[in-house]
């Protein structure tokens, strides 16, 4: 069962990145806010840095696929937003590289299951 809502509006992603907390990884990084709710609000960001739309889409659908395949073992109530790091091309990096990322950047703060 899906547990998890889209942050969509910019007041909502300001919140987060204002107040929470960032844990940063090789390829992304990862900001952390308590909502005190039943559910994780899930917000993705890339920069035009990045590349053209192509680009940014297809590192969002790889974000979106890592969090689904996690959210089971992800801990309820909070808001998570992820940033792609600029610093790194797409093209070097495999879907498995960012899944191991995210899944060392949960572990380290215990949000993991």
């Amino acid at each position: 069962m899906k547990k998890t809502v889209m942050l969509k509006k910019n007041y909502e992603f300001k919140n987060v990145l204002k107040r929470g907390k960032c844990y940063r990884g090789k390829y992304i990084n990862i900001f952390i806010q308590k909502n005190y709710k039943n559910i994780n609000m899930l917000g993705i960001a890339v920069s035009k840095k990045a590349g053209k739309s192509v680009t940014r889409n297809r590192i969002k659908r790889l974000i979106r696929e890592i969090y689904r395949k996690n959210e089971d073992k992800i801990n309820i109530g909070n808001n998570i937003i992820i940033l792609w790091n600029n610093k790194n091309n797409l093209e070097k990096k495999s879907f498995y590289k960012i899944k191991e990322d995210f899944e060392i950047i949960l572990k380290k703060i215990n949000l993991m299951e």
